[in-house]
């Protein structure tokens, strides 16, 4: 798959569905076979959870999955996926990974190639905005949502 627009597109969409109900602006898709089957967004703040990142939350609303189709999914998120999001990446055997920025944060990037995951980075300008603003709104929200 060469183009990402419209998975990154609905990505976004989450990222914005966050950002309007209270929460941070980042956003998921599940992708398998050129079908999204998983959607989700950071809901920490909306659920008062300590793991509900929009990786997270995009895998618990695509349900059970056998191992044969996450390794064939890719998933899509507006940002870099921190340890957590991406160690539940490695353990289902997500090979794909579409990001869309990295300058605002930074996961555990050459961990995850290490272990085999061809993951892609868009520098989408919106996906920076997103962040950037959120950021420089909300620091103290961020710095809990990264763990700082």
């Amino acid at each position: 798959m060469s183009d990402h627009t419209q998975f990154m597109a609905a990505a976004i969409e989450e990222a914005k569905k966050g950002r309007a109900s209270g929460g941070i602006p980042i956003g998921s898709v599940l992708v398998l076979d050129g079908k999204i089957v998983g959607r989700g967004h950071n809901q920490r703040v909306q659920h008062g959870s300590a793991i509900r990142h929009a990786e997270m939350d995009c895998l618990e609303n695509a349900g059970r999955l056998s191992a044969k189709e996450y390794q064939r999914a890719t998933l899509y998120s507006t940002l870099s996926p921190c340890d957590m999001c991406s160690g539940a990446a490695l353990l289902y055997g997500i090979k794909h990974v579409i990001v869309g920025e990295n300058q605002t944060f930074q996961g555990p990037e050459d961990y995850v190639k290490s272990r085999g995951v061809n993951l892609e980075i868009l520098n989408n300008a919106e996906c920076v905005a997103l962040m950037q603003a959120f950021i420089a709104e909300e620091p103290t929200l961020w710095n809990e949502d990264i763990g700082e």
